[in-house]
């Protein structure tokens, strides 16, 4: 079970003093660090590979940097007579609730004004370097700014100071007014970051994320709702409107502050800064030369699109039961998800799992045999795992007691003194495996192989990976600040190579929530985490959409979320029940992302199911003959992901980067590849969908109507009763055509 927080609305114990430090976080915001610019040396210039860096003296001072292809447009310019580095020495207080981190920063001395002593260039780096002054006294350290053409179309930028006392590293920019900033990972609330200050960090996203009284109420509880920038899989880079596009390699706790019209503002914990610049004149060429770096997802197995993965639990009979239910509905299934193979213990959040890596044989008897009926209809078997290990001296049936075994070997995390770190869950302690240990890696490895695959599963979810606490000691004796946003990484890669080295590991898929910048080429699939069972922007229904967007900018190209959401609040004064309506209309959703996978959630039998009445059966049934009816285009996508690095679910913005109005939309609707274009219902008791027609015909599939204009864009409102969502095709596509003729082959249309 995924979620491992406590919530109770109506509990409010130390009400005053957690309401003024959630007030104070809200408030809470760090000023830029930026100064004065000076620099004696006259103008001049450099070519340095396929890129030109100027420096301009006059009128106050400015550094401009441009591609050869295109020497007319900046891809990066200071802001005149105003430094571009700062640094300073500061203490960060992290405090971890629950894989949730609170991050405050106090500034003992800033150096912030700029003078820039000399600039010269050794072959394909130009080096500036100077010293920093602060303005409350005499004191200054020098710093070094180099550039470096590390290939046709990418830039290495590195920051450093004399004095690596100085731990706070500052980079300050030139961004237009106008300027759309998109990407930065998983980014749920917002998918135009322009005008935010966004940290990025590995980290439960928490529950509510803003949205009310729920995101208040879990604060109040376990200071445990979020933010609306919290996220599972943030990453340090970007792609803007001006096609200008940034990311830094480094792990560190960074923020970018974009509240300011005419600049961004890079704050980072570290006292050396190291990021590259990328040229493209398509979003497309953006992302594609972004993803040399950080890898590419492989292609999905051709398995996944022939249906439903479906989220069951409870057992073999229950099991069963619902397959034989879903059977007679004649739904096509390609899996079963049984997440609770391990077993299930009921906490005061709901259902959860024995996170204890072997079959429960009480809840499952009769395990090979099920296995095997399955595999005769052609149904794969997935599983759960995660990073966490607990005592199972409760729990009767226990072959191993794996937390013991960790514990024993020294292969969990551990405080300063040498002492095992163990996390507070819900109801209990679980312990995170020291995953830069590397006997502890093999042993991991080694369970995943003979407990997981051993058992029969095709593929399993790869939980957590982002709860490494930042004052926990490894066994590397790398810092966990800076390992925190790598050990999602190590989780991905630790996995992966499992995939890589089995027999059948083209067929086999794993998925992840946590990631960071290199994930792509590590995982083989992410999911978007928890969200709650509601209609809201800050963690419901519609985030799932901007996830989506955001993180196939930053090469995360095949993701989905959970059918229905995740998070279910029972509580007298609110509660938060998936309701049909809002299941019906995530089924749809769901239908035309990567991949159709249902959850129950973590309070099952208060949630409308798939398989609650004859209604949400059929619905379920038919959408997932609509999934396999775009199967063979998916395919093809999912094939250009691997190649490209071009998401499956993409923002208008990648097709249609020079109408500005697309950059506005957020949730409102996505294209598939470039020919499909869906505008999901995402709000209670709608039936019409208003959907932004960039320029050219558009055909809507339900009814065969065409709509736009060859001359211009339009907005169309359109039917959009239970069962069809919002879904046209460029008039004359191939693709579109098929797809519509397949609906038609299967009763769909």
């Amino acid at each position: 079970m995924k979620r491992v927080l406590m919530l109770g609305l109506g509990l409010l114990g130390g009400v005053g003093a957690t309401v003024g430090w959630w007030w104070a976080r809200q408030q809470y915001r760090q000023r830029q660090i930026t100064g004065q610019l000076t620099c004696d040396a006259p103008s001049m210039h450099f070519a340095i590979g396929q890129f030109l860096v100027f420096w301009e003296k006059e009128p106050r001072g400015q550094l401009r940097i441009y591609h050869q292809e295109q020497p007319e447009r900046s891809l990066w310019s200071s802001i005149a007579g105003q430094g571009f580095v700062a640094a300073a020495r500061g203490t960060e207080t992290i405090t971890e609730v629950r894989g949730n981190f609170f991050v405050e920063d106090q500034l003992h001395e800033i150096c912030a004004d700029q003078y820039i002593e000399r600039l010269a260039t050794t072959g394909d780096t130009v080096t500036i370097s100077g010293m920093l002054q602060s303005r409350q006294g005499p004191t200054k350290v020098g710093y070094t700014f180099t550039l470096t053409a590390s290939s046709p179309n990418q830039i290495r930028f590195a920051v450093s100071f004399t004095d690596r006392a100085y731990n706070r590293s500052y980079l300050t920019y030139a961004s237009d007014p106008d300027e759309h900033f998109f990407g930065f990972g998983e980014q749920f609330s917002h998918f135009d970051l322009k005008g935010k200050r966004l940290p990025i960090f590995v980290m439960e996203q928490g529950i509510g994320r803003g949205a009310q009284p729920i995101t208040l109420a879990a604060h109040l509880q376990a200071r445990a709702g979020g933010d609306w920038h919290t996220s599972y899989a943030g990453v340090p880079h970007y792609i803007t409107s001006r096609l200008r596009s940034l990311f830094l390699e480094n792990y560190e706790y960074v923020v970018f502050d974009m509240r300011k019209p005419d600049r961004v503002h890079i704050q980072l914990f570290a006292e050396q800064m190291v990021g590259r610049l990328i040229y493209g004149t398509t979003p497309g060429q953006l992302i594609e030369e972004y993803t040399t770096y950080t890898g590419r997802m492989r292609p999905l197995p051709d398995w996944i699109h022939d249906g439903a993965i479906v989220g069951l639990q409870g057992g073999t009979e229950q099991v069963r039961h619902l397959w034989s239910v879903l059977h007679a509905h004649n739904i096509p299934i390609t899996a079963l998800w049984l997440q609770d193979w391990v077993g299930r213990r009921t906490t005061s959040f709901g259902e959860q799992l024995w996170w204890n890596w072997e079959l429960d044989r009480e809840g499952y008897p009769e395990w090979e045999q099920l296995r095997d009926d399955l595999a005769e209809q052609g149904i794969k078997i997935l599983t759960y795992i995660n990073p966490f290990f607990v005592d199972t001296s409760e729990k009767p049936g226990v072959a191993r007691n794996l937390f013991e075994e960790a514990k024993a070997h020294g292969f969990l995390i551990k405080h300063v003194n040498g002492e095992p770190y163990l996390l507070r869950s819900t109801d209990f302690d679980a312990g995170l495996f020291d995953i830069t240990n590397p006997t502890a890696y093999a042993w991991m490895q080694d369970i995943i192989k003979e407990q997981v695959i051993g058992a029969g599963a095709m593929g399993w979810m790869a939980d957590y990976a982002e709860g490494l606490p930042h004052d926990a000691s490894l066994f590397s004796g790398e810092s966990a600040a800076r390992y925190h946003n790598a050990y999602p990484e190590a989780w991905a890669r630790l996995n992966r190579e499992v995939v890589d080295t089995h027999d059948n590991g083209q067929d086999m898929v794993f998925f992840v929530r946590a990631g960071y910048r290199q994930s792509p080429g590590l995982t083989t699939l992410f999911w978007l985490g928890d969200q709650l069972v509601s209609w809201d922007h800050h963690d419901g229904l519609k985030t799932a959409v901007t996830g989506l967007l955001s993180s196939g900018m930053s090469g995360f190209s095949l993701n989905h979320s959970d059918i229905g959401g995740y998070t279910t609040i029972s509580n007298p004064l609110r509660n938060y029940h998936r309701s049909k309506e809002l299941l019906l209309r995530w089924i749809e959703l769901n239908a035309f992302t990567t991949v159709f996978r249902s959850h129950e959630g973590n309070r099952p039998l208060v949630n409308a199911q798939i398989y609650s009445d004859e209604e949400t059966l059929a619905h379920f049934g038919h959408f997932a003959k609509v999934y396999r009816a775009w199967g063979f285009y998916r395919k093809q996508l999912v094939q250009e992901a691997a190649t490209t690095g071009m998401p499956v679910v993409r923002h208008l913005f990648l097709h249609y980067p020079d109408d500005i109005d697309v950059y506005d939309l957020s949730y409102e609707q996505f294209l598939l590849g470039s020919e499909l274009l869906i505008a999901p219902v995402l709000d209670p008791g709608q039936d019409m969908v208003t959907v932004y027609l960039p320029q050219g015909r558009w055909v809507h599939v339900w009814s065969g109507t065409t709509y736009g204009s060859d001359d211009h864009a339009t907005r169309v409102t359109v039917a959009a009763p239970l069962g069809q969502p919002g879904v046209f095709y460029q008039c004359g596509s191939e693709v579109g055509m098929t797809f519509v003729a397949h609906l038609e082959e299967v009763g769909c249309l």
